[in-house]
């Protein structure tokens, strides 16, 4: 094998064969000519990908790479590490998309001749989207390139380093990285050479911008436990919150640039989502992190354009410094428009000691245990006079004593301006409801405001039920249980509108927000949780909500009992002829296809685990123009009426099949597609059979944790076809049954729950 070629593991190998790493394993132990591992360890050995390529072709299992794949796994088998190779990748895509004759030149050299002119080429599109630091490298230290170190730590602001780098410095900008890209050397950049080659042919199909976005989306994908993100769709609703929209006051053409600052980077989703021009400044403690923020971010800026009078032109390029904020502030100058941040929680080692006497405390000194009050008051520190800050923030903030004093000379001044709690699951930790804070910069002669908008959308409806919804048919083509109910499984466009709208409005609306005077919160515990000062509605919608709930439960449950399946006749257990899913692939009697689609990286709305799990109707798309990370690239598998679907992980006997109303969702994570002839084998008998017990058993290896169906292996009795559908009906009349107690145990929830509320607090009378 050629010294640094790129590997793959069990896991990457399936993947590209589109099979799970149990049929990989099989593979290794059943057939000699198998790849011998070529590093990695014993429990996870690493393989040559070029001889896994031509091994998957002589047998017929791969037909071909497709591209991106081929250049994730190189990404991933880098020598240097895939985050190293990420930088690598988004200079050269800068240098495509920004200068492509240059590109074309260097790629016309070999190697070696490429690597040794790169660096030149690559400082010259630095300096011009990075500034000229970039572009100058790291002069002595230039040998030693950033890179991605981070905290094991989960917690939910951007990705930040482990240890802060200059612990005594204190709010000085000499203390922070000056930038935070600088042009690799030739003798980094050779082993990178193949897969810079393959990342431009790439981009030449899908553009620079969404191959890199696909490729770091798949680096943040494969380390879920290193990242904790901001998701695309609250990192919209924070942008929009801070500045109108497009077209709200007047063209985006005729908009003034303006600045926009994170201060707690991480991945740079913030600052991806600020629409219209404006100058971005961002700052991130993990140096190489905080390269490829600046990359995405400089990728999501527009190329130079010729301007009028024949020069070209670009947008302004972000400025990304690297360091920690509250200790060594990168940007003690500016006075930003606008800040939005995604603080990290519960710091116990934020520079309470060292920072005791810095001036950004105009507000009190904040506790040891209270960061998130020292990251609002170094917000404000940035902002201009009458600027606007968003912050995510946790619950307790709102309500900790040890902050009260600080809530309170916040409320004083008038510079928080909302508090809005967000149902649990918008983003990590997803079991907390967090909270947004809008917070504007007290301007000097003008009068303090005098309220807080508080609001709480963390128990808002799903939308409202379909009449014609009975059993079989989800109401409102959501899942039971409603809102809240885990990791975005809520209605994010309701409550991106609601939160707007409240904003916007400023008015009371029942249930959702109320415009509170500060005097009233100015007691003993200055406790902002919007739940505490607005009264929760009443499930079911007061006593004559009740009524109609009860009336559809009275339905459905007449409905049910008309599906109640007839007495079981007893007979002894059946030996019939079995084949396997695998098999009857083979034979062409149905196609596999593994989904790989998310909320939010398609147009078309996604069939979830959770929505197969569930019986609910496929999770609509965000309302953004964003793709969320590692989305564009991927082809979705649409789904067609009659494909059957089940869930890989978690042990769950599920499955569904697809009817008209489902058709053309993507086929989601998690999911397997069993898409069968319909002249070989009948749909509905292949989910009831895919639904037994002792059959997907056999199916599944058990890791510690988790539990991992091989579609391939479930077993299927071999009938014909009459007979097929003759089984298939009696699935079919079940798989009805079982929506109609989902439905009539999701209205029985909420008439109880709804009449416990109503006796309780007097809107319903006992007699």
């Amino acid at each position: 094998m050629p010294e640094n070629a790129t590997e793959v593991t069990a896991a990457g190998i399936a993947r590209l064969a589109g099979v799970g790493r149990a049929a990989v394993s099989n593979w290794r132990r059943r057939y000699a000519d198998f790849p011998q591992p070529v590093g990695g360890t014993g429990t996870s050995p690493s393989f040559a990908l070029s001889e896994v390529e031509q091994w998957l072709r002589d047998q017929g299992k791969l037909a071909e790479v497709p591209l991106r794949e081929r250049v994730w796994q190189e990404v991933a088998g880098h020598p240097a590490g895939a985050p190293q190779a990420l930088i690598h990748v988004g200079c050269a895509l800068l240098l495509v998309r920004d200068r492509p004759t240059a590109w074309l030149e260097l790629a016309a050299a070999p190697d070696e001749r490429m690597a040794a002119l790169l660096p030149q080429a690559l400082g010259h599109v630095l300096t011009a989207r990075l500034g000229p630091e970039a572009g100058r490298g790291h002069g002595a230290g230039a040998s030693e390139p950033a890179r991605v170190h981070t905290t094991s730590a989960q917690g939910p602001g951007g990705v930040h380093a482990a240890s802060p780098p200059n612990p005594a410095g204190v709010h000085t900008p000499g203390a922070s990285g000056p930038g935070s890209v600088h042009p690799p050397t030739a003798q980094d950049l050779l082993p990178s050479v193949p897969l810079l080659r393959a990342a431009a042919e790439l981009a030449a199909g899908i553009g620079a911008r969404q191959a890199f976005e696909f490729l770091l989306g798949r680096q943040l994908d494969a380390n879920p436990r290193q990242y904790t993100l901001t998701p695309p769709q609250l990192a919209e609703l924070m942008a929009d919150l801070a500045e109108p929209p497009k077209g709200a006051d007047r063209a985006a053409r005729e908009r003034p640039v303006r600045s926009v600052l994170d201060p707690a980077a991480g991945t740079g989703a913030l600052l991806r989502a600020v629409g219209g021009p404006a100058t971005l400044y961002a700052q991130e403690a993990d140096r190489g992190l905080a390269a490829l923020t600046a990359l995405r971010l400089a990728l999501a800026v527009e190329g130079p354009r010729r301007t009028a009078d024949g020069t070209h032109r670009a947008a302004p390029g972000p400025v990304v410094r690297t360091g920690d904020t509250l200790r060594a502030d990168a940007f003690p100058e500016l006075a930003a428009d606008t800040v939005l941040c995604h603080p990290p929680f519960n710091e116990r080692n934020w520079g309470h000691d060292e920072l005791a006497y810095d001036p950004r405390w105009e507000y009190g000194l904040p506790a040891r245990t209270e960061s998130e009050l020292a990251w609002v008051q170094h917000v404000l520190a940035r902002l201009r006079d009458g600027g606007t800050a968003v912050l995510l923030m946790p619950p307790a903030a709102a309500s900790r004593r040890s902050g009260r004093r600080i809530r309170a000379g916040l409320l004083r001044r008038g510079a928080l301006r909302a508090v809005i709690a967000l149902p649990a699951g918008a983003a990590p930790p997803y079991g907390v409801p967090l909270h947004l804070w809008i917070l504007c910069k007290p301007e000097p002669g003008v009068r303090p405001a005098a309220d807080l908008l508080l609001a709480d959308t963390s128990d808002l409806p799903g939308p409202a039920p379909d009449p014609t919804a009975g059993p079989g048919r989800p109401p409102g083509g959501k899942a039971p249980g409603g809102p809240g109910g885990g990791r975005e499984r809520f209605d994010w466009p309701a409550v991106r509108s609601a939160v707007l709208d409240a904003w916007r409005d400023r008015a009371d609306v029942e249930g959702v927000s109320r415009v509170v005077p500060v005097i009233e919160l100015l007691d003993d515990d200055v406790d902002l949780a919007p739940a505490r000062h607005l009264p929760r509605p009443a499930s079911g919608g007061g006593a004559s909500g009740l009524g109609e709930v009860r009336e559809r439960l009275t339905e459905t449950l007449r409905l049910t009992a008309g599906l109640v399946p007839p007495a079981a006749a007893p007979a002894a257990p059946a030996h019939r002829p079995l084949t396997t899913v695998g098999e009857l692939a083979r034979a062409g009697a149905l196609f596999l296809h593994t989904g790989t689609a998310v909320p939010g990286s398609t147009a078309a709305p996604v069939l979830t685990e959770h929505d197969v799990l569930t019986g609910a109707a496929p999770t609509a798309p965000a309302p953004t123009e964003r793709e969320a990370p590692g989305g564009a690239a991927d082809d979705p598998v649409l789904l067609e009426p009659g494909d059957v679907v089940v869930p890989v992980l978690g042990g769950s006997t599920a499955a569904r099949v697809v009817d008209a109303e489902t058709a053309g969702a993507a086929l989601g994570r998690n999911l397997q597609l069993l898409r069968p002839d319909p002249a070989a084998v009948d749909p509905w008998f292949l989910a009831g059979f895919l639904r037994g017990t002792a059959n997907h058993r056999q199916a599944s290896s058990y890791a510690s944790t988790a539990a991992r169906l091989d579609a391939r292996r479930l077993q299927l009795p071999r009938m014909p076809l009459a007979e097929q559908q003759r089984y298939g009906e009696r699935f079919r009349e079940l798989a009805a049954f079982e929506e109609a107690l989902r439905t009539a145990g999701r209205l029985g929830g909420q008439l109880v729950q709804g009449m416990y509320d109503g006796l309780t607090d007097g809107t319903v009378t006992p007699g």
